[in-house]
């Protein structure tokens, strides 16, 4: 069954159009009540117990309608809402489970603009639902709202213990023991978002020095010009600063950039490499290191001369997540900064694959910048072709481009790689060669876009 609705992270778009509607939100909220409620429950409910689902949001000015609305709809639907307010998305999987909640609601559109938002799910072990029960959830949108009885009707109430519940569990995910980051310095970039009046509070609890950034929101400037996808200010801090180390959140929390003692970026890739260098070393890793189509060539070699398996899954953490379970895994991740330390957590976390890395500072007495210099990066080139109203599948089965990227990759052998891949969220395909050679990927790139331009122009 195809999804309308459910992308790889949720429904997402602009506040105020289709989906992200006030209506569709309460319709959203009763559908998922029902499916959850009854055919979506991971387990069987016990005799007399109440369905309960945690709704937490980031600082976007549109979550409180959402919330409002999604409130509404579970309620209609029989069940009770625990409200968190603004918490990073990895909290409300961590707070479903905690509870024993039949899922978890996330508000937030991530690391977009405050005029956009979205939802996704968690379920009771807080991972995100399985695509049958996305997929029922779906089917009962089209159903009428019919709500249960005034007697049976959900009840809600805030739950004010919620970020200091998540900071003692966030703390609790670095082994480093209590005071192990005293003498570390740390600029922390918060996005304006979920993580404002929590992130800092951990790394101080655990003795760093901490100066914040990006944490003042006022519903309107999540993710504009900082957090991980705008490191400029960040990276300049750190440089100008005197600080150990930069750490960069997104709106939302699960992700996470960093920034070394000279202002260098580092994104997830090589964090990724530094955490299971650090699990191997003690004995701990488990299955594969698990990347994307998209991780850069650079981590899988550095991997490979380590003795670290690695696999490449599609892009998009929930298939990251896939394999790790399919292969046995424990550490995957995306270079936009999405690590998944199943070891630590049940989801991507920003904070806490932050406090791995600073683990492995703390007790080897290296520099961030020293931890990442055995992962040399490959240069990646990415062009986005507008697709002007054709269908990606078809111009990547095209003759004419297919014939590209045969030349290129045999120009490019074993010295590079080429990936064709349509956006999940806009009509583009996108184009990425990757080469020990920055100008190969370049030319290559732009000779495979061109073919595609020309594809997508011809009859």
């Amino acid at each position: 069954m195809s999804r309308q609705y459910f992308g790889t992270d949720g429904i997402r778009g602009r506040v105020g159009q289709p989906p992200m509607t006030p209506d569709f939100a309460l319709r959203l909220g009763w559908a998922a009540g029902r499916v959850l409620a009854h055919e979506g429950r991971e387990r069987a409910p016990k005799p007399g117990e109440r369905v309960r689902v945690v709704i937490g949001k980031d600082t976007r000015l549109s979550g409180y309608m959402f919330e409002s609305a999604l409130e509404s709809g579970l309620s209609a639907a029989g069940v009770d809402v625990l409200l968190v307010g603004p918490m990073p998305t990895p909290a409300i999987a961590y707070l479903t489970r905690t509870f024993s909640a039949a899922a978890g609601v996330v508000i937030s559109a991530s690391h977009n603009p405050y005029y956009d938002n979205g939802v996704k799910f968690f379920s009771s072990s807080g991972r995100k639902l399985p695509d049958a029960v996305e997929q029922a959830i779906e089917a009962k949108l089209t159903d009428e709202l019919v709500c249960v009885g005034s007697a049976e009707l959900g009840r809600a109430r805030r739950l004010d213990s919620a970020p200091g519940r998540y900071i003692e569990f966030c703390k609790s995910t670095y082994r480093g023991g209590v005071g192990g980051l005293s003498g570390m310095r740390l600029a922390v970039d918060c996005a304006h978002g979920a993580t404002y009046h929590v992130a800092p509070h951990v790394y101080r609890e655990l003795g760093a020095e901490v100066d914040s950034m990006g944490d003042q929101p006022d519903g309107l400037n999540i993710n504009r010009d900082c957090g991980s996808t705008h490191m400029e200010g960040l990276r300049e801090k750190v440089r100008t600063g005197g600080y150990d180390a930069g750490i960069a959140l997104d709106g939302d929390g699960d992700r996470c950039l960093m920034v070394t003692a000279d202002g260098s970026l580092v994104d997830g890739d090589q964090l990724l490499y530094v955490i299971a260098r650090a699990r191997q070393r003690a004995g701990a890793l488990q299955g594969p290191v698990v990347g994307t189509l998209m991780s850069n060539l650079g981590l899988e070699l550095a991997l490979a001369d380590a003795g670290i398996a690695f696999e490449r899954a599609r892009v998009g953490d929930r298939y990251v997540f896939e394999m790790l379970m399919n292969s046995g895994g424990m550490l995957g991740g995306e270079a936009s900064g999405h690590t998944l330390c199943l070891d630590r957590a049940s989801t991507g976390d920003g904070i806490v694959s932050s406090l791995q890395v600073l683990e492995v500072m703390a007790a080897t007495g290296a520099s961030l910048a020293e931890l990442i210099a055995e992962v040399r990066q490959c240069p990646q080139t990415l062009i986005n072709v507008p697709l002007a109203g054709r269908s990606a599948d078809d111009l990547m089965q095209a003759q004419s481009v297919m014939d590209a990227v045969a030349a290129e990759e045999q120009s490019l052998a074993a010295s590079g790689r080429v990936l064709l891949r349509p956006s999940g969220t806009e009509p583009l395909l996108r184009v990425m060669v990757e080469s020990t050679d920055a100008g190969a990927s370049r030319e290559a790139a732009q000779r495979i876009a061109a073919a595609i331009e020309a594809a997508v122009a011809s009859p």
